[in-house]
């Protein structure tokens, strides 16, 4: 099963899995297989074909099954292997449950019309992840945790930013429609891929809003933490990385494939790991 949780997190191809490659073998394996449940509980919702009633279905068998594993019953290995986890290392099961509400809103809303709306749908999607994984590193500080609340919503805002025209063309706009009208910048535009100075001044409006969640995330980790948390700051680094290329290009994202490379993943983890093994 830990063979398996790891395939997944290689072939995602992800940040996930450049940060967390440098952890100890233990905490390796448990991310592994924390990252393998969201990533199979995100597939319920993206890579099917079925109805948004059968997929809905999935989630509450999912659910089901994830509660069944707290007993060592469910029919999902995976499942079994991640309440052992979740024993071990003494996590909340509250963001794992949260984590599939997220995911049932992607079936309930193609549209956010507030921020604040998109603002609790980052949380479940991400923030959740983050809680999950500051268990798993180990902390002193209560703070910590609006450090991986902060990051989860920066990292989801920063991915909402590069994936507004695939997820335009998945019939998604997640963008809320309020600030749509505040920059004159209609739905239409979006959808048609129109790239003017209204869409550039939203998404600079969007990216400042991402950055001061990084910011926020900054002054909410303690220096005591930090050691502890070099895997998610790597992911805060590839992010940030990841942000600051958007605006490079000026938000073109419809013209642009912007993308922080493996390789440039891999150095910025290296980096990382290597600042806090050596200073700290």
């Amino acid at each position: 099963m830990q063979d398996l949780a790891q395939e997944i997190a290689k072939k995602s191809k992800s940040s996930f899995y450049y940060a967390f490659s440098l952890l100890p073998v233990e905490k390796r394996d448990a991310m592994n297989t924390v990252y393998a449940f969201c990533r199979q509980t995100d597939d319920l919702v993206d890579n099917t074909s079925d109805s948004e009633e059968v997929k809905f279905e999935m989630l509450r068998k999912w659910r089901i099954e994830l509660e069944n594993s707290f007993k060592g019953k469910s029919e999902y290995q995976l499942l079994n292997r991640l309440a052992k986890i979740i024993s071990q290392f003494n996590i909340p099961v509250d963001p794992f449950f949260e984590l599939i509400k997220g995911m049932e809103m992607d079936l309930q809303k193609n549209r956010y019309f507030s921020y604040d709306d998109l603002v609790l749908y980052c949380y479940r999607v991400a923030s959740t992840v983050g809680l999950m994984c500051i268990e798993i590193f180990g902390y002193k500080k209560n703070s910590t945790k609006d450090f991986a609340i902060n990051l989860g919503l920066a990292l989801q805002l920063t991915n909402i930013l590069r994936d507004v025209k695939t997820d335009a063309q998945n019939g998604r706009i997640y963008l809320p429609q309020q600030d749509l009208e505040k920059f004159n910048y209609s739905e239409n535009e979006l959808l048609n891929n129109v790239y003017n100075n209204n869409f550039v001044n939203l998404m600079k409006y969007e990216a400042d809003r991402a950055r001061e969640y990084f910011n926020k995330a900054n002054r909410s980790l303690d220096f005591e933490d930090k050691p502890a948390m070099f895997a998610a700051r790597a992911m805060q680094h590839i992010y940030y990385k990841l942000l600051q290329k958007i605006e490079a290009k000026n938000y073109n994202i419809y013209n642009n494939n912007i993308r922080v490379s493996k390789l440039e993943k891999a150095g910025i983890a290296l980096g990382v790991w290597a600042k806090y093994s050596l200073v700290y």
